[in-house]
Order: structure tokens, then C-alpha cells, then sequence
């Protein structure tokens, strides 16, 4: 739920501020740590995220909002129209939905990547870079590879807050490394790990109804 507004330095942009709605959102806001969110789908874990990070930034605490996720394979988006760069901003869209809901302006989203507060990047640029002063969110980190997560992390250079959002009931964790990735997050003390559950689910009644059969049937 909204209450009142903050602005964003160097966009003119006002967030909203956004109450948790569930216990395991509550954690992920007291939490001052790196976080990796975890769990099914439609429990704000990107949302949360987000705000966190713009939160962070009116705040002070860093200058910038890197989002990154999994290089799109060529079968998927081979047949997509445009240039590579156009085929990879189709896969932005949920991010522009979150700008205009934590903003309320349509154009939220292409202001920030226009004052350069808001960076969307693949895996397939990651090399060869160090992140600094960011808040950094690896969204769908359950389509990534353990060389992939791998690269990312040791991309994050000075003063940055890692988010990992994932659902890793949609991944074969031990055919793709992430059961050996997540066992690593789980050894730092600088990591908090909060797993969502079918409790959490905030994006509709239906998607609730909709999981909780799926898990009862075991799909």
C-alpha cells in the first residue's frame, strides 16, 4: 500500500512508499544485507526488489540500479523482429511495469535509463566489468547457469547491494549448479536468504488458487 512520496535525486521522479504486505516481505525490507529471494511466482519478489533499490538510492546509499538476467538463447529470440539490442527490450517489459507503478508516470522508466539510474544488462556483457556504487538485481536467476551466476558476482565491486530473485522450483538446481551456488550464498554472513511461499502470493487471487492446485498435483 502507498502512503506518501520521496524523490528520486537527478530524475524529478517521486516513489512511493510501499508497505509489506506479507511476514517474508517484512523480512526482505528489515534486511540490510544482500538478499536472495526465492520462491513461486507472484509474490513481489522483483517488485520488493526494486523499491528496495530506489529506496536505497533516495537514501543515499548508492547511485544506480543495474538489472541484469540471462543472455536470451538464439531459438527464442531468433525470430523476435528487430536488432539485437531491440530483441533484448522486449524481456524490459516487466521493469517499465514496476517504474510506472513505483512512480506513478508512464514514462518512468525511460527517464531513469535516459539520466542513466536505471541499467539493463545480460550476461553476455557482463565480462570484463566491475559494477561499483549499484544496487544490483539478477532477476530469473533460476534460467542461469552456475558460470553465469558465477561471472555476475565477481563482477560486484565497491559499496553495491546483490539481490538475486529466482524461482528454483522451476529449475533442475543440481543439472544446471545452482544447488551448489545457493549453498555458497548460504555460507556468507553477508547474505540473507528468504524463501516465499504460496502464502505470499500477492499478485491475484486466481495465480494464488492457480499454484496451490499445481503443488497439490505435485506439477
Amino acid at each position: 500500500m502507498a502512503k506518501n512520496r520521496r524523490t528520486l535525486a537527478g530524475a524529478s521522479l517521486t516513489l512511493q512508499e510501499i508497505e509489506p504486505l506479507t511476514q517474508n516481505q517484512l523480512l526482505a525490507f528489515d534486511s540490510d544485507k544482500h538478499l536472495l529471494l526465492h520462491g513461486v511466482a507472484g509474490t513481489g519478489k522483483t517488485f520488493i526488489s526494486c523499491y528496495l533499490a530506489f529506496d536505497d538510492m533516495i537514501k543515499g546509499y548508492y547511485n544506480n540500479l543495474v538489472i541484469l538476467r540471462s543472455a536470451v538463447p538464439t531459438r527464442d529470440i531468433g525470430f523476435l523482429p528487430g536488432n539485437e539490442k531491440e530483441k533484448s527490450a522486449i524481456y524490459e517489459a516487466p521493469y517499465k511495469d514496476i517504474a510506472v507503478e513505483l512512480f506513478s508516470r508512464g514514462d518512468a522508466y525511460e527517464i531513469l535509463k535516459q539520466k542513466s539510474i536505471v541499467h539493463f544488462m545480460t550476461t553476455s556483457f557482463i565480462r570484463g566489468i566491475t559494477l561499483r556504487d549499484a544496487v544490483i538485481i539478477i532477476d530469473e536467476c533460476q534460467n542461469m547457469t552456475f558460470h553465469e551466476l558465477d561471472s555476475i558476482i565477481t563482477r560486484v565491486g565497491e559499496n553495491c547491494r546483490v539481490i538475486f530473485c529466482g524461482d528454483f522450483r522451476q529449475s533442475d538446481l543440481g543439472k544446471n549448479g545452482l544447488e551448489e551456488f545457493v549453498s555458497v550464498l548460504k555460507r556468507m554472513e553477508s547474505f540473507d536468504l528468504i524463501d516465499f511461499e504460496i502464502k505470499d502470493i500477492v499478485r491475484s487471487d486466481f495465480v494464488k488458487s492457480y499454484i496451490t492446485a499445481k503443488t497439490e498435483l505435485g506439477l
